[in-house]
């Protein structure tokens, strides 16, 4: 794609894209030719992990939550994202929404209606099984999971993304380009930059696919028992081919058009749901439950961070030791995506706006699903309409979510009201990734302009195809364990970030030059 005889410009960076795409490929048909081995070693490798750094996971989580509130309400808190004097480029519902819908995703309501029995069956703390103390605990560590930590790992690389394009006015949106201040031009535009940025694009094409082939079950399980079908490979291709044609055209119309008002019309949906269930469902026991579940949260909250069981006073351990290592982990490696995406649409924000709406916005939501749908899930489990604990201990966990809808009221209009907020959930996700990947990937100027529509659907196409061509040979287990697992880099390289940014306002004085006048 270089410049032709009529001065056409290339507009991919085709030194970061290739090897990028070269590596997947590899290591794809590797998990296709040996796929039970690479399960195996991979597992290994992640359980030699857990063994040795889930201190560090711990650490580094609750690290982002206290660097991010000192960098809100500090002098650099006040920072703002662009020019001064002009107005943020969306109004607060729509900024908050749009980092929700990044935020969260199709996995949140997976995670709200199942997450809690995989605790229930296996819990920590010295519980019983399927006690109700382990039914809260298990309801309490669902919410905690899509709580401070997540977002702030999620977040804290968006200062210095966002500084370097909107106050800098720096042409090209990579991670390489915000550590120039720190390793210097030589580095950055040499071998160390194409290596940084290489590295960003394999994770993060790697947990896209991951994203889209573990939300496709939510929507496929669920159109199955709607419409008393088989789940089928077929199925699987048609549903995720679906979501592809959606997500591609939403980017396809820019951010503005598409993403906007997806995520703007699914928080609607969302609170149209919820309500639904409130009043056909368990509505009172709902609520009860959800103030239980938050006075264990609160009062649970540090024993879930910090929990690494290191006396073995559970014998073999419990469900969330390895799991809140693998969380964090699977979170980092989508840090710097977040990172990128909130400094695109962060634009006239100050960076106390930014760190704080995607700590609170998206943590409220979460709690209120979590609440809602982990409360309709255990009062069902209680009263013996739907065994949902033995579902979980026999089968995989999201095979409980359509049973659990099916026993409401009216249950054709509960499944497909669910599967169309997943499918929402999971495309505003897609479409954030891909504009994000698109940006990143470009050789225009960013600053000035979106990433080209061709690129986008390039970018689209290629997760597709990881996607399909993954859960067609059975290799997304292990790509879920890898992309877990290059959250290890991912944390050094955040880190740098976070002392870019430090070093870049401190260069400019930007809490002097770069704030919002009083009128």
């Amino acid at each position: 794609m270089k410049s032709g005889p009529i001065g056409k410009k290339r507009t991919m960076e085709n030194k970061i894209v290739f090897p990028s795409i070269l590596i997947i490929a590899i290591v794809s048909l590797l998990f296709a030719i040996y796929t039970e081995e690479s399960t195996t070693l991979l597992n290994t490798i992640f359980d030699t992990i857990v063994d040795l750094f889930a201190w560090g996971y711990m650490w580094y989580a609750l690290l982002m939550v206290v660097t991010g509130i000192w960098l809100a309400y500090s002098k650099y808190g006040q920072v703002v994202l662009g020019d001064p004097s002009e107005k943020p480029r969306y109004t607060l519902f729509e900024y908050a929404s749009i980092l929700v819908a990044m935020g969260v995703g199709a996995t949140l309501m997976r995670t709200g209606m199942v997450q809690w029995s995989e605790v229930a069956v296996d819990p920590p703390f010295g519980l019983q099984a399927g006690s109700s103390e382990a039914l809260l605990t298990g309801n309490a560590y669902s919410m905690f999971l899509w709580s401070f930590q997540t977002f702030a790992v999620f977040v804290m690389a968006a200062p210095a993304m966002a500084y370097i394009l909107h106050v800098r006015k720096k042409p090209k949106m990579r991670i390489s380009e915000a550590c120039r201040v720190i390793f210097g031009d030589k580095f950055t535009d040499g071998l160390g930059g194409i290596v940084l940025d290489t590295l960003f694009l394999v994770s993060i094409l790697a947990g896209a696919a991951v994203t889209l082939g573990l939300g496709t079950p939510i929507v496929t399980e669920n159109l199955a028992e709607l419409f008393n079908i088989e789940v089928t490979f077929l199925l699987t291709m048609i549903v995720t081919l679906i979501w592809v044609f959606v997500f591609t055209l939403s980017a396809y119309v820019g951010l503005d058009k598409g993403i906007k008002r997806l995520s703007t019309m699914n928080m609607y949906l969302a609170g149209v749901f919820a309500l639904f269930i409130m009043i056909i469902g368990p509505g009172i026991f709902i609520l009860d439950f959800f103030t239980d579940s938050v006075r264990v949260l609160v009062s649970r909250y540090l024993d879930f961070s910090l929990y690494t069981n290191s006396l073995h006073t559970e014998g073999g351990g419990s469900h969330i030791e390895s799991h809140t290592v693998f969380w964090f982990a699977y979170n980092a490696t989508w840090a710097m995506l977040h990172g990128v995406f909130a400094a695109v649409v962060s634009k006239g924000r100050t960076i106390k706006e930014m760190i704080l709406t995607y700590l609170l916005a998206p943590t409220m939501l979460s709690w209120v699903a979590t609440g809602i749908l982990g409360g309709l899930g255990v009062e069902l489990h209680t009263s013996g309409d739907v065994s949902v604990l033995n579902i979980v201990q026999e089968q995989e966990p999201v095979t409980a979510v359509p049973q659990i809808l099916a026993s409401m009221p009216i249950p054709e209009i509960s499944i497909a009201v669910f599967i169309i907020i997943a499918t929402i959930f999971l495309v505003t996700t897609l479409d954030s990734t891909t504009y994000t990947i698109a940006t990143y990937m470009s050789t225009q100027d960013m600053s000035r302009r979106s990433p080209s529509r061709h690129l986008r659907i390039f970018v689209a196409v290629v997760i597709t195809v990881l996607a399909l061509t993954l859960m067609n040979i059975g290799g997304l287990a292990p790509l879920e364990v890898l992309s877990g697992l290059m959250g290890i880099p991912i944390i050094a390289i955040q880190i740098l970030t976070i002392i870019a940014a430090k070093k870049m306002m401190d260069e400019d004085k930007a809490w002097i030059n770069n704030v919002r006048k009083e009128k």
